[in-house]
C-alpha cells in the first residue's frame, strides 16, 4: 500500500502546484511527467497519481461545490490552500474511485494534513470528509444522469 500512498501524496503535490500557479491540473501532471523522463533526480509519476489527477480533472467544478456546501464556516477562497486540495483529492477518491476502502481515503487525506499543513487541519478534513462519505451514496444518484447527459 506504500505505492498509493505516495501517488496519492504526489497528486496532491499536482493539484496544490496547479491551484498555486493558477494552471490547470493537466498542465502542471503534464510537467512532471516530461521532467521525470528528462531527470533522472524525478521519480516518475505513476499510473494511480494520473488517475487521480485525471479523475479529479473530470469532476473539478462538482467537487468544489461540494466542499464550498458541506465545509461550513468556510468558502474555497478562504481555505488554506493545502486543505482545499487535500479536499479536492479526498472528496474525488470518495465518491468516484471504488477501489479504495473510504476509511483508507479519509486517513489518508488527515494524514496529508497532519503533514502538510496546521494543527487545526486534520480534524477538519476529517469532518468534511466525513460528512462527504455520509452522503455518498445520494451525491452518487444526483451525479449519473448529469454524467450520462455529457
Amino acid at each position: 500500500m506504500a505505492a498509493r500512498n505516495k501517488a496519492r501524496k504526489r497528486a496532491f503535490q499536482i493539484l496544490f502546484e496547479a491551484d498555486q500557479r493558477g494552471s490547470t491540473v493537466q498542465t502542471v501532471l503534464a510537467d512532471w511527467i516530461r521532467l521525470a523522463r528528462t531527470d533522472d533526480r524525478q521519480p516518475p509519476v505513476s499510473e494511480y497519481t494520473m488517475q487521480l489527477v485525471e479523475g479529479y480533472a473530470q469532476h473539478i467544478d462538482r467537487i468544489d461545490e461540494l466542499i464550498a456546501t458541506y465545509a461550513v464556516g468556510w468558502t474555497l477562497d478562504r481555505m488554506p490552500v493545502v486543505d482545499r486540495n487535500i479536499l479536492r483529492l479526498g472528496a474525488y477518491e470518495l465518491v468516484w474511485e471504488d477501489a479504495t476502502p473510504d476509511a483508507v481515503v479519509i486517513d489518508e487525506a488527515v494524514q496529508l494534513a497532519k503533514e502538510f499543513s496546521t494543527d487545526d487541519s486534520p480534524a477538519f478534513v476529517n469532518g468534511l470528509l466525513g460528512r462527504i462519505k455520509e452522503l455518498k451514496p445520494s451525491l452518487r444518484r444526483e451525479q449519473e444522469p448529469r454524467e450520462h447527459q455529457a
